[in-house]
């Protein structure tokens, strides 16, 4: 079973939804239990990282994800809100990734919002994925290059598109609503 984890942020139906066409079981909850057994376990996010975080630290999900072991999947405000810091309300993250979260230069067209060219591929969420694929991205704010990148996009300044440390996978762009590639890449995460 896939546990989708229950908080403020958007989109967990939406992620749900791209499961269900994988004919993949998921259930969203906020659940110790559920989430602890989960075979898999995805952290989506839509939304503000301060406000999230205040959320995610009254029912204790900020202590809980970061001491998962099956694999789990951040996505979008996720994958941010799973990093060491972020310029958005000024938020501490989980810190999982010993990445800062910046916003975009403001002088350019913010948020990056549609789709993009990701490259670099560095990890087995990407088997069968072709390099230069497009993805859909929907943010203000950015994670830093780091030994963790696995894709890359660049928009402004070339930015990491997806990430990977121990059985912690994220991915800025959502999967979800990326049509064939973001179903291939949800595949290759269910396989894992």
């Amino acid at each position: 079973m896939i546990a989708i984890i229950k908080y403020n942020g958007g989109n967990v139906n939406s992620v749900q939804n791209a499961l269900n066409r994988l004919s993949t079981e998921s259930i969203i909850t906020d659940d110790f239990e559920l989430i602890q057994k989960a075979d898999k376990v995805i952290f989506p996010g839509v939304g503000e990282a301060s406000s999230t975080m205040k959320i995610l630290k009254e029912k204790g999900l900020d202590q809980l994800i970061p001491t998962l072991q099956q694999p789990i999947l951040g996505i979008c405000l996720g994958m941010q809100l799973m990093c060491k810091s972020n310029e958005e309300g000024d938020t501490v993250g989980m810190g999982i990734f010993d990445i800062n979260v910046k916003k975009f230069p403001a002088k350019n067209i913010v948020p990056h919002m549609g789709w993009n060219t990701i490259s670099g591929f560095n990890s087995d969420l990407f088997s069968d994925v072709e390099e230069e694929s497009d993805v859909y991205f929907v943010h203000s704010f950015y994670c830093e290059l780091s030994e963790n990148t696995t894709s890359m996009c660049d928009y402004i300044l070339p930015f990491s598109a997806s990430l990977q440390k121990d059985n912690f996978f994220a991915m800025q762009f959502h999967p979800e609503k990326s049509g064939r590639i973001g179903s291939g890449l949800l595949q290759n995460f269910l396989k894992l």
